[in-house]
């Protein structure tokens, strides 16, 4: 990416998963996957697991089809540059912007994204936003994830994008995640997942640690939050389509807790707190190094 003018940015964070923010409501960036990851790099660059590039769907040639339904388009990467189909957390605080930008309302606001439009509300007192995040989808077949020696069954959950979520004695059995954990079969995973380690806290209460897909351990994961719920309701026999009742889970992260609920139509939605902590400019210079 190269500009003659300095870029404008956001930083925000929805339960301390971080991103930084590109407003570019006419497409004009050319965002290069070398140029994300040294905006999201934490010592020489923004810092941020992930960048949310905003976009109005009619200016994005892969949102386009979807400008009827939703005004704006959340280009997502992951913080080493690569494209990504959704972020549950990244959504929310793309609301936020949206919001504080003067550029929708508190109440519904649609997103458009690469797993579709996601329905989001936002609180009129700002407490919180709310993401219909769509119906999980659990292929079918084994799946196990392994840390070093030790490998755990885990329950394959699609939320637009690929989660393997493992059910361990206690957190620490994730080892440091400096490395993405081991996921077989390989071939369940063809473009890589994102690892959950969950442990029960009480009823309908779990907490998890994640290794998201090209970003490593991050403090929380919105997508991986309702991944882990569907799979703790389902290993306790809750299933809302089957039971005709919507079922609420809370998720603990490192970053903070989500309320996640299955409803009895399928549909996920998260809620929790979405922040704006800083904005400024990129220097020109420093981006065509």
């Amino acid at each position: 990416m190269t500009s003659a003018r300095p870029v404008p940015f956001l930083k925000g964070h929805g339960t301390e998963n971080d991103f930084v923010i590109l407003p570019d409501p006419d497409g004009l960036l050319d965002l290069s996957a070398e140029t994300v990851a040294r905006l999201c790099d934490r010592r020489a660059g923004i810092g941020g697991d992930g960048l949310l590039r905003v976009v109005r769907s009619a200016a994005h040639p892969e949102a386009r089809a979807m400008a009827g339904d939703a005004e704006w388009f959340m280009d997502y990467r992951n913080a080493d540059g690569s494209v990504a189909e959704m972020c549950g957390n990244g959504v929310r605080v793309f609301v936020r912007h949206l919001e504080r930008a003067g550029l929708v309302k508190p109440g519904e606001v649609a997103v458009a994204s690469r797993a579709g439009v996601k329905r989001t509300h936002l609180a009129e007192d700002g407490s919180g936003v709310t993401v219909s995040m769509g119906a999980a989808v659990l292929p079918a077949g084994d799946v196990t994830v392994r840390v070093g020696a030790r490998s755990w069954p885990a329950l394959h959950v699609n939320m637009g994008n690929p989660h393997a979520v493992a059910f361990v004695g206690d957190l620490a059995d994730a080892g440091g995640l400096l490395e993405a954990p081991g996921v077989e079969p390989a071939n369940a995973y063809p473009t890589g997942t994102n690892v959950e380690f969950v442990v029960d806290r009480g009823p309908r209460h779990v907490a998890m640690r994640v290794h998201e897909r090209g970003s490593g351990e991050t403090r929380s994961c919105g997508t991986g939050a309702c991944a882990v719920m569907v799979a703790a309701a389902r290993r306790d026999g809750v299933d809302p389509a089957a039971d005709g009742e919507d079922a609420t889970y809370t998720v603990d992260l490192p970053g903070g807790s989500l309320v996640i609920t299955e409803r009895a139509d399928g549909e996920v939605e998260m809620t929790g707190a979405a922040v704006i902590v800083a904005e400024g400019t990129v220097d020109p210079e420093w981006l065509r190094l």
